[in-house]
């Protein structure tokens, strides 16, 4: 993932403290009780990494059988396969099939949006494209999980009638967790207006923790849910992507005290070489500080685990 890269010697100099809660999350979570069991969901973002031969992927694994050895591992993924073209049924039935075969059935997909009607359409003139996205990931069933909208940089706070016309066609049971990146958003007044419309039309907001762009890390929660995207830094950076873990643990925490009730915490790396590396740690701290009950990472040789 190339989001929020920065040159290596500028890592040591950024500072990742997570900022306070914003506006949003605080109107949010007001009143809310604590949920007695809140759902955990903990993934990567792909699933055809060969690199993860002989890490998590037995070392003769077909690229045909990522999929299914992936959810051996995860209990969700980002699912960044269907950005790039509107998905067809006959494939989601497949990749349906695959976690079948492979799982007791607690896995769960979030799949983006694709940039048909994203980034080229812009969200305008895509009822027929968004009806064709939604028939197709339905077919996932009992798997489908929440939808990830991501708007491009350039799409800035003067397409926020876009962005409501468009939010608002949308099934109001379809959960989805919006993505902005434009800087612009995150200044003032735009900011207001752009989680109070979240809130309003009942749809989450992705929080993006990257480096090179701080100002991602929102912390505006429109809906009682988290959706995080971590990048790390990986290779010699993983005791500082931990710290920032650690970090992220607490604040769920406080956010699961005031009744926020699910958490999708999905792993990226630049490279993603090591991801199951910081995604066992994720996992790891979870069930000590949050409460969860998710499996452990299963590596091939044990000691990878370095946690």
């Amino acid at each position: 993932m190339e989001f929020g890269r920065v040159a290596e010697e500028e890592i040591k100099h950024i500072d990742f403290t997570l900022p306070a809660d914003g506006e949003q999350t605080m109107l949010t979570l007001k009143g809310l009780a604590p949920v007695a069991q809140p759902a955990y969901y903990v993934g990567c973002a792909k699933w055809g990494r060969k690199e993860w031969k002989e890490l998590i992927y037995p070392k003769k694994t077909k690229e045909a059988d990522f999929l299914g050895e992936y959810v051996k591992h995860f209990n969700s993924i980002e699912l960044n396969a269907v950005f790039y073209s509107v998905p067809k049924e006959e494939q989601i039935l497949k990749w349906k099939e695959m976690v079948d075969a492979n799982t007791k059935g607690d896995f769960m997909f979030c799949p983006k949006f694709s940039r048909t009607i994203t980034h080229i359409k812009r969200l305008k003139d895509t009822d027929y494209l968004t009806d064709e996205y939604i028939k197709a990931i339905s077919a996932f069933g009992k798997y489908l999980g929440p939808c990830f909208l991501q708007v491009s940089d350039n799409f800035g706070p003067n397409n926020i009638d876009v962005l409501e016309s468009y939010l608002e066609k949308l099934p109001k049971d379809l959960k989805v967790f919006i993505e902005v990146r434009h800087k612009d958003w995150f200044i003032g007044e735009h900011k207001k207006q752009l989680f109070s419309l979240l809130a309003k039309v009942g749809k989450g907001a992705a929080i993006t923790d990257a480096s090179g762009r701080r100002d991602c890390v929102h912390m505006e929660l429109p809906t009682p849910e988290a959706f995080i995207r971590f990048v790390g830094n990986g290779g010699k950076y993983l005791d500082s992507d931990k710290a920032r873990v650690d970090e992220w643990v607490v604040r769920i925490k406080q956010w699961l005290a005031e009744g926020l009730q699910q958490v999708y915490f999905f792993l990226h790396q630049h490279d993603e070489a090591d991801t199951p590396l910081i995604a066992d740690y994720t996992i790891q701290e979870f069930n000590k500080h949050l409460g969860s009950d998710l499996s452990r990472i299963n590596f091939i040789t044990p000691d990878k685990g370095l946690f």
